[in-house]
This record gives C-alpha cells, sequence and structure tokens, in this order.
C-alpha cells in the first residue's frame, strides 16, 4: 500500500475508536450495569440492529471465505446470504416474540427456563468451544491472512493488530459495538461495491473491451458452470488445497440447499445464535423485526460484495493471471486468496478504503464474538456456578477479562488454520456437528409444549457424537445433508422419549404461546412479500 492508503486507513481508525469513544462517554453511567453491558438494554434503533448484525455476520469468513468459495464453487454458494434473508423473516416472526415476552437476554437462560441448568450448562459449554476454537479463531486467521495479503505486514503482527482493535471496541460493550457497526456497515459496503466493480472492469479488459457491465457478461461466458444455484453429483470439481480435486456436491448438495439441511445452517444460525440475536435481545418487538427485515435486505445484496469478486478472480486465473498470488508455497491452488489478490489491484486511495472495509468487517465480527463469548461465560457460567452474588460491576469487569482471555486462545489457534482451502466451509462444517441438536432442542422447546427436559437433555449429549459418528462412517454425505439426517434423528429421540413419559402431558415448563404474538405490522408484511419474491425470482433465473 502507498502512503496515502494508510492516510485513508488512519483516517477511518481514528474515526471508529473515537465515534466508539464517544458513545461510550455519552451512555455511561455511574453505576454498571450487566444487562446494559452484555445487552445495550432498549438503546438500540432498528437501523442500528440491522447495521450490526450485517457487521457482524459479513466478515473475513464472507470476504475472503465466501469470495474463496465462489472461486471454487461460483454462484450457488450465495445460497447461504440470500436463505440467510428468508431465515431473518422466519426469526423476526416467530423467534424473537418468544424470546422478547420471556424476557431472554442469552440462549442458555432460555434452556435453563424452558428445561433445565443442566441442558443449559451443556449446551453454554459447546457454544463456548465453537465460539472460541472455530468462529473467533477463524475469523483472526481469515483477517490477518487478508491485511499480511495487501499490506505485506506480518502474518503474526496482522493477528496481534486485529485483536487489539477487536478488543478495544469490545470493551465498551455493546453499545459501543451496535453503534460503531453502522460506520462499519457503510465503509464495508462502499468498500466492497468498489472492489467488486474494479474486478469486473479488469475481466471486461483482459478479455475484450468495456465496462464493468460487459466483465459481468463475461463473467456468465466464461464461467458458464460457476452460475448454477443448485450443484449435482459430479457436475463441478473445485482444488481441494493439496494439488488435487474434489466434488463441489459435497460442499452444497443439490436440493438440500432449499429444502433441507441449509434450513438448519440458518435457523441455528440466526434463530438460537446468542452471537446474532443478542443484537435484537434488547429491543421491543416492533424495533426487534424492523431490524432483522433491514438485515434481510442488505442480505439480498451480499453476493454482489463477496461471491462475485470471487467468480472474476476464477476467470482471470483461469485466463493466465494470479497463477502465482492464488497458490500457497506448495504450489497448490487456495481459493482463500482470491480477495486478498484482488485488493491488491486497486488504485492508491481506493485500496486503502477497501482495506479499510475489510478491516472494519473483521474488527466487528471479531467484536460481536467476543461480546457474546464474554456474555455466556459471565452470566450463565461465572454467576451461575462461582459467583452468584456477584455485584453488577464485578460482571461487568469479569466480563472484559474474558474477552482478553478468548482472543489470547484465538490467537494460539488461528495459526493452526493455514493449511485449509476454504475456511468458509470448514466454519460451516464444524459448527454443524452442534446445530442439529441445538436446533432441535430449541425448535421442540418453542412449539411443544409436552416437551421434556430429559429429552433435551439426550439430544444435547447426542448431537456431537452422532455427526463425529457419521462424519466418519459415511464420508459420502455431503455435511448439509449429515446435519439434516442429525436433525431428524434427534427430534425423533425426542418425541419418544417425551412420548414415554406420562408427566410430560402437564409440563410446567411448556411455553404459553398466543397466535397474536406472530401476528406483524402491514409495513413488515409488504417488506417479507418483496424480499420473498426477489428469492423466488433469483432462484428461477440461476436454477
Amino acid at each position: 500500500m502507498k502512503p496515502i492508503d494508510y492516510i485513508v486507513f488512519l483516517v477511518y481508525f481514528v474515526i471508529v475508536s473515537g465515534y466508539g469513544y464517544w458513545i461510550y462517554r455519552k451512555n455511561r453511567t455511574g453505576q454498571a450495569d450487566s444487562k446494559d453491558y452484555f445487552l445495550a438494554e432498549g438503546s438500540l434503533t432498528w437501523w442500528a440492529i440491522g447495521a450490526s448484525l450485517i457487521a457482524s455476520n459479513i466478515s473475513a469468513e464472507q470476504f475472503i471465505g465466501t469470495s474463496g468459495s465462489a472461486f471454487a464453487l461460483g454462484l450457488a454458494i450465495s445460497t447461504y446470504e440470500w436463505m440467510a434473508a428468508a431465515t431473518l423473516l422466519v426469526v423476526a416472526i416467530f423467534f424473537i416474540p418468544i424470546y422478547l415476552k420471556n424476557r431472554i437476554y442469552t440462549m442458555p437462560q432460555f434452556l435453563s427456563q424452558r428445561y433445565n441448568d443442566a441442558v443449559s450448562t451443556i449446551m453454554a459449554v459447546f457454544w463456548l468451544l465453537v465460539y472460541v476454537f472455530v468462529n473467533l479463531s477463524s475469523i483472526l486467521y481469515l483477517g490477518a491472512l487478508a491485511v499480511q495479503t495487501v499490506s505485506g505486514i506480518d502474518f503474526y503482527y496482522c493477528m496481534y493488530g486485529l485483536a487489539i482493535f477487536a478488543i478495544f471496541i469490545t470493551l465498551g460493550g455493546m453499545k459501543v459495538i451496535g453503534y460503531t457497526d453502522v460506520i462499519q456497515v457503510f465503509v464495508l459496503v462502499l468498500g466492497g461495491l468498489a472492489t467488486t466493480y474494479l474486478a469486473l472492469d479488469l475481466v471486461a479488459t483482459t478479455l475484450g473491451d468495456g465496462g464493468a457491465w460487459e466483465g459481468l457478461g463475461f463473467l456468465r461466458k466464461e464461467a458458464a458452470d460457476h452460475f448454477s444455484m443448485i450443484i449435482s453429483k459430479g457436475e463441478l470439481m473445485i482444488p481441494n488445497g493439496q494439488g488435487g480435486t474434489r466434488d463441489a456436491y459435497m460442499d452444497l448438495p443439490g436440493l438440500s440447499v432449499l429444502i433441507g439441511g441449509m434450513w438448519i445452517v440458518n435457523l441455528n444460525y440466526w434463530g438460537c445464535n446468542q452471537y446474532i440475536t443478542q443484537r435484537a435481545l434488547g429491543a421491543d418487538l416492533k424495533t426487534a423485526r424492523s431490524g432483522l427485515l433491514f438485515a434481510a435486505f442488505l442480505k439480498l445484496m451480499m453476493p454482489i460484495i463477496v461471491v462475485l469478486p470471487g467468480i472474476a478472480a476464477y476467470v482471470l486465473f483461469k485466463n493466465g493471471q494470479f497463477q502465482t498470488e492464488m497458490a500457497n508455497e506448495a504450489g497448490h491452488v487456495i481459493p482463500d486468496h482470491a480477495y486478498p489478490v484482488l485488493l491488491n489491484l486497486l488504485p492508491e486511495g481506493l485500496k486503502g478504503l477497501s482495506f479499510a472495509a475489510l478491516t472494519a468487517a473483521i474488527v466487528a465480527s471479531l467484536a460481536g464474538k467476543a461480546n457474546s463469548i464474554s456474555t455466556i461465560f459471565t452470566l450463565d457460567i461465572y454467576k451461575k456456578f462461582f459467583n452468584r452474588n456477584a455485584s453488577e460491576k464485578r460482571l461487568v469487569n469479569f466480563g472484559k477479562l474474558v474477552v482478553v482471555v478468548a482472543f489470547i486462545v484465538a490467537i494460539i489457534v488461528a495459526p493452526v488454520l493455514r493449511n485449509l482451502d476454504q475456511a468458509f466451509q470448514y466454519i460451516q462444517e464444524y459448527t454443524g456437528f452442534i446445530s442439529p441438536g441445538v436446533f432441535a432442542i430449541f425448535a421442540l422447546g418453542f412449539f411443544w409444549k409436552r416437551t421434556t427436559a430429559s429429552a433435551a437433555l439426550v439430544a444435547a449429549v447426542l448431537t456431537i457424537p452422532l455427526s463425529t459418528y457419521l462424519k466418519f462412517q459415511f464420508q459420502e454425505i455431503p455435511f448439509i445433508d449429515r446435519m439434516g439426517i442429525v436433525f431428524l434423528i434427534l427430534v425423533a429421540l425426542m418425541v419418544i422419549i417425551t412420548l414415554l413419559d406420562p408427566k410430560s402431558k402437564n409440563n410446567p415448563k411448556g411455553l404459553e404461546i398466543d397466535s397474536s404474538m406472530f401476528k406483524t405490522s402491514s409495513s413488515f408484511a409488504v417488506g417479507a412479500v418483496i424480499i420473498c419474491g426477489i428469492l423466488a425470482a433469483l432462484y428461477t433465473i440461476f436454477w
């Protein structure tokens, strides 16, 4: 990067940090409040909730991971983004009213109220393990990889710098995270669109003539096999990161992305995930729903920012460019190098803006994830088992300590991931070891009053062993299908165990569901119909 790029980045850093500090000072009260620190209770607007959801979701795993998967898989990887838009509508209509009516602040808290402390604690431990060793570590790894590629700074220094920046934001609490995320989203969308535009323009210049629009036409022509949303077995072979190839069907197995396991991926992530729902839990129902609707609209445009650049990099690579940059030390093609390579093509100043956008995404996601780790460990482990009488101030201070410890662990684990070909698929697969059990427990806990704690405990204990068994004994099953199979097995077991318990007929912990809870405003309904119409059109066009 040139001096002007560093100046642009520095200006961004000062603005975000200064704004975060101003929000922190403005909202700081004389007495520390754990709910205010962890949830920013009642203070986030709908646009702050929606922006924070996207800023925390669209991170290095999307910019680097999804672009890398787009290099290998093509437009089909967009299903994670577009199905998320539909999922956000389901969560807004059915899940959020239940959380808010029962004054839920953490996911383990819900499990404790609905089932018992045993179920709650087991799942809290599972969440913490996945959040720290899979999510936080992989985001830190991908972020450091991107920053290293663009800036030339050593990988480890990049990792340390990102962790320190994220800690600075996280220690301000959810208010600071929520409102600085508004700036982060603006910058990442602006920089992301610039990168996409220039990538398409380069494709047009390399293959013929014209601008970005013509470049999009060249993508359709040169990478026709990368514009199918439904991949059949054997249709597309992709790099495996070790010099060979593997079947893309194993990552995105046909219709399962529409009517199968992809729903479990999304409903678990957007509806049963502390990291995400935490943004909406401190708001009233109307504000929370509006925030989720806004996030759904933003989700529709994300493939323009994170998928098209990956396909553009594939076309350019196919035509002789980036042969060295796309390979690792052993000379094997690594799809995750696609987006960082494209960033190096940007002109002075704009590279600094895109670099700032990427850093914004990384830091926002790291901060959000760390805050959720801190929330669960502090409120559901520390307060419950180690210090039931802890003061509000002590809880907040302990939560800040957890943030620092979580980042230290992530810094240790992140370098181990450097040999992955597609980190995005790693995140999805290994998060999927607990997703079926989590969603089964939540879904039956929401909508079937009879579901017992014993049934939930069985699902919680079996989700990882069952997923592990199927992975190693039936390696020909795509991981998305495996999640669907595990989910169905666990639901069946929960139903059987519940029906065998005569006390389940009068379960005192069953939720009282009132149909009026699920009624929406007319404006929300109109927005939801528009989103569904757009999704139907997209899947019809790219079937």
